[in-house]
């Protein structure tokens, strides 16, 4: 079953070995209007897909464990990254707007290169971390405003709950992951997609809903930014289906990256739009 997460929505073109190409990662809705970020992480980037069952594989076969670790190291250089936007930003208040435009041209880069390249995955976990240390202490400041503690925290927190949610619900097939889910899904995802454009635009341009576009009008804006959660939250379970599927297919050790590169962009999607709904429920409370 493909996902969704355009990293992880072409496992199934990885083909025979002898042959130099390998299979491109495209980083879907992140729409992340921070928007690499939450708009290229969702896009439907399917192509007709080789059938690799039974082709052989040069070096070992990626794992599970392999895919753990490599996403592991991923999230500890988004961390250091995190502290140092953290940290810079109240001097630098112009770096989390710098950082999201590098992490879309690296997010771009890896999505087209045929061959994966881990220096360019772990710069992009970085420059994310860069983002979203400085998005999240600009958001803190902002509800410190109305006395409001643990931003950030909540949000991480949050975060974590939502995967191990995901990931429960997914092990003991719960939620299936077929195509009636899939089609559900991307009807989702594309009017999600459009409402965000709108939304951003209409942010800049006409100040809708203080800076927040949509996700700032009243109780309206409060399920938008809800749906937002559960569209990224449920976006984890096209990834899981999608790495299980390219374990059994037996790909190269080195889609490991690959894999946990898709799975980053949906964390740091879902760590957004949980980060938007708590800032903006704590304003609502002014």
């Amino acid at each position: 079953m493909q996902s969704r997460n355009p990293v992880l929505n072409r496992i199934n073109e990885e083909t025979p070995a002898g042959n130099n190409a390998g299979f491109a990662y495209n980083e879907g809705r992140t729409a992340y209007s921070q928007a690499a970020t939450t708009g290229l992480q969702t896009m439907d980037a399917s192509i007709a897909a080789n059938d690799y069952q039974g082709a052989p594989t040069v070096g070992p076969a990626v794992t599970l464990n392999d895919v753990i670790t490599k996403t592991g190291i991923s999230l500890v250089i988004l961390l250091v990254g995190a502290v140092i936007g953290w940290q810079l930003t109240p001097t630098m208040p112009w770096l989390a707007i710098g950082a999201m435009f590098v992490g879309l041209g690296l997010g771009l880069a890896n999505t087209f290169m045929k061959q994966v390249r881990p220096p360019l995955i772990l710069l992009y976990a970085f420059v994310e971390g860069v983002f979203l240390g400085g998005i999240s202490y600009i958001y803190d400041q902002l509800v410190q405003q109305v006395q409001y503690e643990g931003l950030v925290s909540q949000a991480v927190i949050g975060t974590l709950v939502a995967f191990a949610v995901m990931l429960t619900l997914y092990a003991t097939r719960i939620i299936k992951v077929n195509g009636t889910f899939m089609k559900i899904f991307m009807v989702a995802m594309i009017s999600y997609g459009v409402i965000a454009i709108a939304s951003f635009i209409a942010a800049i341009f006409f100040n809708v809903g203080g800076g927040f576009g949509f996700y700032g009008v009243g109780t309206l804006g409060l399920l938008l930014c809800a749906f937002g959660v559960l569209l990224a939250a449920f976006t984890l379970n096209l990834d899981f289906a999608a790495i299980e599927q390219g374990i059994a297919q037996g790909l190269p050790e080195r889609e490991s990256w690959r894999m946990s590169f898709g799975l980053l962009v949906t964390l740091i999607w879902l760590y957004l739009e949980i980060l938007r709904l708590l800032t903006l429920l704590a304003l609502s409370r002014d």
